[in-house]
């Protein structure tokens, strides 16, 4: 059985679609996910929102919201989960990703 390419927790849902409501700009789509070169352990995830679908990019359709999945990171991100936690000193999307061999110290970047 082949892994689904991303999926939600209710939580990630939540926050994206109150993101969705409180969007800055008119005709967001949803939210784009990908991975760019970053930080001490190579990678880092980046979310933003999508005004449009590019080029061979997998739309996540999970929960009532969509997700973008950037062309370049489906290989990363193949089997993960996205969540939304928050705490007293921090909130964010966090990835729980089968792919991942290391993590630096602080959490914000990984290593495939």
């Amino acid at each position: 059985m082949v892994a689904p390419l991303l999926t939600l927790t209710e939580a990630a849902a939540e926050r994206v679609r109150r993101l969705m409501d409180a969007s800055p700009e008119d005709g967001v789509l949803g939210l784009r996910v990908g991975v760019k070169t970053q930080g001490c352990s190579g990678l880092s995830y980046f979310v933003e929102y999508a005004k449009e679908r590019k080029k061979f990019e997998d739309v996540i359709e999970d929960k009532g919201v969509k997700i973008f999945v950037d062309p370049t990171a489906v290989m990363f991100l193949l089997g993960s989960e996205m969540d939304y936690q928050e705490d007293k000193l921090q909130s964010g999307f966090v990835f729980k990703n089968p792919n991942e061999t290391g993590r630096c110290g602080c959490g914000e970047s990984f290593t495939v």
